[in-house]
Parts: C-alpha cells; sequence; structure tokens
C-alpha cells in the first residue's frame, strides 16, 4: 500500500480556479448592486469593478504559472 505524499497539485489548482471564479462573480454582483443602488454615480461601484479585473488578470497568470510550471495537465 502506497502512501500519498504531498499535495495533489491538479485538484489543489481546481479548487482555486473555482474560488476565484465564485469571488470574481461575487464581486460582478456588487458592482451591479452598487450600480442599481446609487443610481450608477457610485465609488464602490468602481471598486467593485476594479477588483474584478484585479482578479481576473489574477487568475489568467495563475493558470498560465500552472501550465508553465506543470501543475495543470491537460483539462483542468
Amino acid at each position: 500500500m502506497a502512501l500519498r505524499t504531498g499535495l495533489d497539485y491538479t485538484a489543489a489548482m481546481k479548487y482555486l480556479v473555482i474560488l476565484f471564479l465564485l469571488f470574481i462573480i461575487y464581486s460582478l454582483g456588487a458592482a451591479a448592486y452598487f450600480m442599481l443602488k446609487d443610481n450608477g454615480n457610485s465609488e464602490r461601484m468602481v471598486r467593485a469593478l476594479t477588483v474584478r479585473v484585479a482578479l481576473s488578470v489574477t487568475l489568467f497568470l495563475l493558470l498560465m504559472a500552472g501550465i508553465h510550471f506543470g501543475f495543470i495537465t491537460g483539462k483542468l
């Protein structure tokens, strides 16, 4: 019986991608809420959209690094 040592990087990457996508969707929903509540003139909406863009760019870079370093192979 072989013992598994270390992390299963593919599973960890799957959960990390899902977590990022949930945060991106939450930020988009928050921006929509602030847009409707503040009649479109909101610093909070701009901040929420900025967070969404930053999370999206970070997720893209994370995926590219995962592919480069071999943490992501084939389908994620």
